[in-house]
């Protein structure tokens, strides 16, 4: 038995929300439990790469992180609900039913709260998406365990235990380092960065929003200078962590193109770059061309036909009856020898 549009909807609901959930408790064991364990990547003694001064927490960064999530977690909500609600507004102004949506509640019913569907549905892949960021970033942090800039000062190795007599000889092992362990595990997990992703990928999500959503007059040069304000704001952030060796221009880099693919990737074929539903004439369409008229391709005349209407003798004298029957005879003949029956040979006849 199919199922109702309502109850397709809510199982389709309830699956996502699981999606959600089993996204948020993978993040979570990625950032504050110790279930994957880090790659323990080794050093050369004395590596020029590594040994840049401690800049302090992360706290006392230029851009902390708890400006950077506030940022990236309050921006996109605000911009989403005020676009998503002047754009319902002009919608109910303008009397364009057509463009709305319809409710997840109510299915095929009538055309109630598209606002709430929109807002919805934008801000859960939004908030997807960021949970996924990092999901990627942590996963890559955990494999690679790419050492900071900073690393050697926090590390503290005693080279003369190590025996360190030259540059070149290479170190691995946790027993290398005497420092804080706690602050060792982080200076492991720099690449990608995780600030940079998150950054650019809030960024390019608002950046797609504002370019696809608003189509008022008069936004011709006000739209460019705010995408390319927020896209600034994020190279800005990658920047800042490469001046305070905290990460290494690779780890930006690889951050960028983490955050900058996901938001792609859920615009372009996740919310279909924020459009709304299709007009009923959309829907229709391939419809209407399977009720077209099929097209009538004229019939060529085949060779059988012209031995049957051979046209009567130039001095207007009929076939006699044995002449007829004859290429009656015939044609049959030719039927039978080239496949047509003799049914199909009457139609052409006819």
């Amino acid at each position: 038995m199919p199922l109702r549009p309502a109850a397709l909807t809510s199982s389709m609901l309830y699956f996502q929300m699981v999606i959600m959930a089993g996204t948020v408790m993978l993040a979570y064991y990625f950032e504050y439990t110790d279930t994957f364990t880090v790659n323990v990547q080794g050093f050369f003694c004395h590596d020029s790469a590594y040994r840049k001064p401690y800049p302090g927490p992360e706290d006392s960064s230029a851009v902390p992180p708890v400006l950077l999530y506030s940022l990236a977690a309050g921006v996109p909500v605000l911009v989403i609900i005020v676009g998503e609600t002047a754009v319902f507004c002009l919608q109910l102004a303008t009397r364009d039913f057509e463009n709305q949506e319809k409710t997840i509640l109510t299915g095929d019913c009538c055309y109630i709260n598209p606002l709430v569907r929109r807002t919805v549905r934008f801000l859960g892949i939004y908030t997807f998406g960021l949970f996924a960021t990092d999901i990627f970033v942590n996963a890559g942090q955990v494999v690679t365990g790419n050492l900071a800039p900073h690393f050697l000062a926090l590390c503290k190795p005693n080279y003369t235990a190590l025996g360190c007599q030259q540059y070149t000889q290479f170190i691995s092992g946790e027993e290398a380092c005497t420092g804080n362990p706690d602050l060792i595990m982080r200076a492991r997990k720099t690449f990608p960065s995780k600030e940079a992703a998150l950054s650019v990928y809030a960024a390019m999500y608002l950046t797609m929003y504002i370019t696809n959503t608003i189509k008022a007059k008069g936004t011709r040069l006000a739209k460019p200078v705010l995408c390319l304000g927020l896209m600034c704001l994020a190279f800005l952030t990658g920047l800042n962590r490469v001046a305070e060796y905290r990460n290494h221009w690779s780890d930006v880099i690889a951050g960028f193109l983490v955050g900058i693919s996901i938001a792609v990737f859920l615009v372009v074929c996740v919310v279909n770059n924020f459009k709304g539903r299709q007009p009923e004439n959309e829907h229709t369409h391939t419809d209407s061309l399977a009720q077209l008229p099929m097209i009538s391709i004229p019939r060529v005349e085949s060779p059988l036909e012209k031995v049957s209407r051979i046209q009567p003798i130039e001095n207007g004298q009929e076939e006699n009856s044995q002449g007829r029957s004859f290429k009656d005879c015939l044609a049959r003949l030719f039927s039978w020898i080239m496949g047509i029956s003799h049914c199909e040979h009457l139609q052409l006849r006819q």
